[in-house]
């Protein structure tokens, strides 16, 4: 079974919301305890779980904050 490994690149994070509200499964929002050094909440994920690794969220983010990868376990 595939798993996802996502990284967020937080210091560049805008908190944008547009990753937040592109993806399917709704695992990912913003961190409202903590701000990045330009003062904006950093973009997590919620559920690794569920996370399917389509990448819509690492293809609409407008600065790359997000990096999707698929891990492929061993049989």
């Amino acid at each position: 079974m595939a798993k996802s490994i996502l990284t967020f690149d937080e210091a560049a994070c805008k908190g944008c919301l547009l990753c937040v509200d592109a993806c399917l499964p709704k695992i990912l929002e913003l961190e409202m305890t903590r701000v990045n050094a330009k003062g904006y909440n950093p973009v997590f994920c919620n559920d690794i779980e569920k996370c399917t690794a389509c990448a819509i969220c690492a293809r609409i983010c407008p600065d790359s904050v997000i990096k999707v990868e698929r891990e492929v376990a061993n049989a």
